[in-house]
């Protein structure tokens, strides 16, 4: 081996630049190579401001001094969130607050990145957005919180929150994943942007016999040499996704819908479709990780923190505080009302528009009890063969009372309807009331009804089954899974409403279209359609209808003041 003179030096040098430039000129791949770097992004270039995260305490009246907290997440995931990110929960020392997201989407690698952050620390997370009582996250020096406890207040709804593009690639990473009715998830095609990049490398080495030996090669320059995006999913990022979603427990159809729909436009997943492909662990809202509610149950969930009451309150100048007590720590929950047990009784309708023919019908009102199927068969022999509608007006109660009750309702071939009784003359349970002939009069009225935990499996028991706009059905977990699923099968219920019974984990009322989608309604109308003054005049005649004499349908027809 000859080493090199210092003038030789500097003349292979001129020679190995020379011989650079003229040989990118012509796009040798010795030399010169175009860098094809993968930017994956399921949304448009400008989608607002970059993902930010502030810990938020509830604002809800009566909740101090123990309120839950939760981390509002909005805006798009960009490369540096998940840093962000890392940053709040460390400053969280350990506590487990849920996620409350509201983003377009952004980077795919950064939404991996932090629902793998999700999952690691346990979190929840729900669609929803915030809104600030106070201070907001984007104003400098703001004071009007100071001294109570928390830098940010506010309030948590789901109504036009969004989770787009790569933004449900980071919701999957949630212990509990929720997102409700009035919010938004969807989904579509990945962009995948490539950026050619066009290098200019600097190559040292000596000539060992003949031969060059490569001492080492930097890049002295870099020119951007155009880009270019497509629109289809190639094969490795396909698999990454595809052990992304696995990992996280996700069904594969989130994948599907994304490959299947084009990246120009969204694809709004519903709940009930979500909950199939598992991307959501319950049909509840953002009120599940954020109601003030929370922290009154017991044990208490880790997103609430008490804040204790400052021993001295100021008060305003001049004021005298006599006989002062101690400021309570939290506000008492009134006790709660206690519901009597359901009871049957016969009612003829009392709108004179009908005398002397008017509808009958059963009113059910009260708890449902393990007695209820028994009360309700002993009415039901007392009038024979006819077959009365029953308008519930219940809580909920006992479930094997329920299915019970509702099995006994469809053996009679009964119709249902949610509606209240307002009663004419005295009340069923008032000590000194007694109904001529065993019948009260009354009128059914939709608002106020309503039928709440095990009720609705009562109602399923209906041939018709009717709940009115101004009347109120909601559902949660009752238990008795596998009974309750039989028997809304048996019922020819669709496997919509057992599933809402069984995953809404807090009482959810369901709307009218959402009743009718899962078959527990037969259709919209309301209590009327049994038991309204009109309907004794329709051929045929309800089963419903009695005639009685014309004085006494006088006699009953309520005195007008």
């Amino acid at each position: 081996m000859v080493p090199w003179r210092r003038l030789h030096s500097q003349a292979w040098w001129s020679l190995g630049l020379i011989c650079l430039v003229s040989l990118l000129a012509m796009g040798h791949a010795a030399f010169a190579a175009d860098a094809k770097k993968s930017t994956p992004e399921k949304s448009t270039p400008d989608l607002g401001p970059t993902m930010r995260f502030v810990v938020v305490r509830s604002s809800a009246p009566g909740c101090e001094p123990n309120c839950p907290e939760w981390i509002s997440a909005e805006g798009t995931i960009e490369a540096g969130t998940p840093a962000l990110l890392k940053r709040t929960l460390k400053a969280l020392g350990g506590r487990k607050l849920p996620i409350v997201v509201d983003s377009p989407g952004g980077n795919v690698e950064a939404a991996l990145t932090l629902g793998r952050l999700i999952r690691k620390n346990k979190l929840d997370i729900a669609v929803g957005k915030t809104r600030f009582a106070g201070c907001l996250p984007d104003m400098k020096n703001c004071k009007e919180n100071d001294g109570k406890g928390a830098r940010y207040f506010g309030d948590a709804y789901g109504n036009g929150a969004i989770c787009n593009s790569a933004c449900p690639l980071m919701f999957s990473g949630g212990i509990r994943r929720v997102v409700g009715e009035w919010a938004f998830l969807g989904v579509h095609q990945i962009t995948t942007t490539y950026i050619r990049t066009k290098l200019l490398y600097r190559t040292t080495y000596r000539m060992v016999k003949g031969k060059k030996k490569i001492l080492s090669t930097r890049v002295v320059s870099r020119k951007n040499a155009g880009s270019y995006k497509t629109y289809e999913m190639n094969k490795p990022l396909e698999r990454k996704l595809e052990a992304y979603l696995k990992e996280m427990g996700v069904g594969l159809g989130v994948l599907e819908t994304m490959k299947s729909t084009p990246a120009s436009s969204i694809q709004q997943l519903v709940p009930y479709d979500m909950l199939q492909m598992n991307l959501v662990t319950s049909l509840d809202a953002v009120d599940l990780l954020t109601a003030p509610t929370l922290c009154k149950s017991d044990p208490l969930p880790a997103s609430c923190r008490e804040v204790p009451v400052p021993a001295n309150i100021a008060k305003p100048a001049g004021e005298v505080v006599a006989n002062a007590e101690p400021v309570p720590s939290g506000l008492e929950t009134p006790p709660a009302q206690e519901v009597a047990d359901m009871r049957f009784v016969l009612v003829r309708g009392t709108n004179p528009l009908c005398n002397p023919n008017c509808p009958e019908w059963i009113s059910a009102e009260g708890a449902i009890t393990a007695d209820t199927p028994e009360k309700l068969r002993q009415l039901l022999d007392s009038v024979g063969d006819r077959r009365l509608p029953i308008v519930i007006n219940s809580p909920g109660g006992d479930v094997l009372g329920a299915l019970a009750a509702g099995r006994l309702i469809r053996e009679r071939k009964l119709d249902v309807a949610v509606a209240r009784t307002d009663f004419i003359g005295c009340e069923p349970r008032q000590a000194d009331c007694t109904a001529e002939d065993g019948i009260y009069s009354g009128l059914t009225v939709d608002a106020g009804g309503g039928c709440g935990s095990a009720c609705p499996i009562m109602l399923a028991g209906g041939v018709k089954r009717l709940v009115g706009p101004r009347a109120q059905l909601s559902v949660h977990s009752v238990g008795q899974e596998q009974k309750v699923k039989a028997y809304l099968e048996d019922m020819a219920i669709g496997p919509g409403l057992f599933t809402a019974i069984q995953l809404y984990s807090v009482e959810r009322q369901l709307d009218l279209d959402r009743m009718l989608k899962y078959g527990l309604t037969t259709g919209h109308q309301s209590a009327d359609e049994l038991t309204g003054p009109g309907i004794c005049r329709s051929e045929p005649r309800p089963e419903n209808c009695r005639e009685i004499s014309g004085a006494k349908a006088q006699a009953s027809t309520p005195v007008k003041s």
